[in-house]
């Protein structure tokens, strides 16, 4: 199981190690796709890297009246409290293969529209005390799986009503499995459950959905988390989605690998613990049985080899080589212009001063505070976030400020500055051991 690291930034195993919370969105796993189809996607999410799958029991599209790929509904009646058993059979099946390829599911019980439609089809099925007794329910049937539990789903909270609904589910999830499982809530585009619920002792650590625009600056609101007390560790559990119209207008063109990239680093160099990508045809496993929604353009099975996919595993690779659970921002590196931003530059470093890392989404000239760091040696490398390899650049004399030029060929680059005494490895070739005492 997990839990959250004692400096309360992280996410780490039992034994102390840490956990990079990579995640895909698979929201429509459990209602549209047959084991055998899941297989085909777990395997290739697994393969490429990812260690989280965000997936929903109650899904979105008529997940209650529409019945899943093996012709079960989920609910008798629509009542949370008689969960239909071969249904949740289904969902069990895919959840243990799932971990026997070592991935997490990120399990939203509910979608939000079952407790506040706003849009979408609903119907609203809950109350405070089914939502307490379906929770339960699902805490003791999944008390000893892989789980990462993630209330809300895609809603805001606009009445006292729908506050009591969240807590009541969340007071019976953590009753059902003891404890044993990390619970978060996924808000409304351009919010974050810090403005609902950071105060609250079940939510352990906070989601922000950024929202499927282009350029949006995430790490604005990645800020404003990390910087709320109580401490807590946040992240960007829903930015734009590769092959998504930006703004979900078609004239905007379709967000691809290199909007991936950036919400990704900026995001992750703002202090977030881990990150979600997502890949609209993928998210709603369209295929030509169904409508595709927002303007899907191809299968969900074509869409598993888009790119941005493959290139998110760098970032992980990449801060897992290096000292994880003592990693800031540190915005106070970059000496030279940030830009606008869409051009925003982002900095990261060991609190010690041991490394820095430095996200360049275009090709410039980059002025960094070297006194920042410890040592009295750099090695500077350039890491290539689309194919995981660093070259090395240069040996630096830690003195003043010095300014670093990315190679050809971006159009993004990540500048990695090491202290040369510490012999890290080749930046993401090998994960550095690390432990909490």
């Amino acid at each position: 199981m997990l839990k959250i690291s004692a400096n309360r930034r992280f996410l780490v195993h039992n034994d102390g190690t840490p956990f990079f919370y990579l995640a895909d969105t698979a929201w429509e796993l459990f209602h549209r796709l047959s084991l055998e189809d899941a297989d085909v996607y777990l395997h290739d999410r697994a393969a490429k890297g990812f260690t989280v799958i965000q997936a929903v029991a109650l899904a979105e599209y008529d997940g209650l009246h529409v019945p899943n790929a093996v012709g079960d509904l989920p609910l008798f009646d629509d009542d949370p409290t008689r969960p239909n058993e071969a249904y949740f059979e289904h969902m069990d099946e895919i959840i243990g293969r799932a971990e026997s390829l070592g991935l997490y599911i990120g399990l939203l019980p509910t979608w939000g529209d079952k407790w506040n439609r706003k849009w979408g089809v609903g119907p609203e099925i809950f109350t405070p005390e089914n939502a307490y007794a379906y929770g339960l329910w699902l805490g003791q049937r999944y008390a000893d799986a892989p789980i990462i539990w993630i209330l809300g789903g895609d809603r805001l909270i606009e009445s006292d009503a729908h506050r009591e609904v969240i807590a009541a589910m969340a007071a019976g999830l953590r009753e059902g499995d003891g404890g044993t499982h990390l619970i978060t809530f996924h808000p409304q585009g351009q919010h974050t459950s810090s403005e609902y619920f950071h105060e609250q002792d079940w939510l352990d650590f906070n989601m922000l959905q950024s929202g499927h625009t282009r350029n949006r600056d995430n790490w604005r609101m990645i800020t404003n988390d990390y910087q709320m007390l109580p401490t807590k560790p946040c992240m960007d559990a829903e930015p734009g989605y590769e092959d998504h119209p930006a703004d979900f207008k078609l004239d905007n063109g379709y967000l691809d690998e290199y909007d991936v990239r950036k919400a990704l680093y900026w995001a992750l160099f703002a202090g977030a613990h881990g990150h979600t990508y997502g890949c609209h045809p993928i998210w709603q496993f369209w295929s030509p049985r169904y409508r595709p929604a927002g303007f899907a353009r191809r299968e969900w099975r074509e869409a598993l080899q888009l790119p941005g996919a493959g290139h998110v595993r760098h970032a992980r690779s990449l801060l897992r080589s290096r000292p994880f659970l003592s990693r800031i921002p540190d915005q106070a590196l970059i000496i030279s212009d940030e830009s606008d931003q869409s051009r925003h530059v982002r900095a990261t470093r060991d609190q010690s001063g041991s490394y820095a890392l430095i996200y360049l989404p275009f090709y410039t000239a980059i002025t960094i505070d070297l006194e920042r760091l410890s040592g009295n040696t750099l090695i500077a490398y350039w890491y290539n976030p689309r194919t995981g390899v660093a070259m090395h650049s240069a040996h630096v004399p830690k003195q003043g400020q010095y300014s670093f030029e990315p190679p050809m060929g971006g159009p993004d680059w990540v500048l990695v500055l090491d202290d040369a005494d510490q012999h890290y490895p080749i930046p993401g070739t090998q994960t550095y051991f690390e432990r909490e005492d």
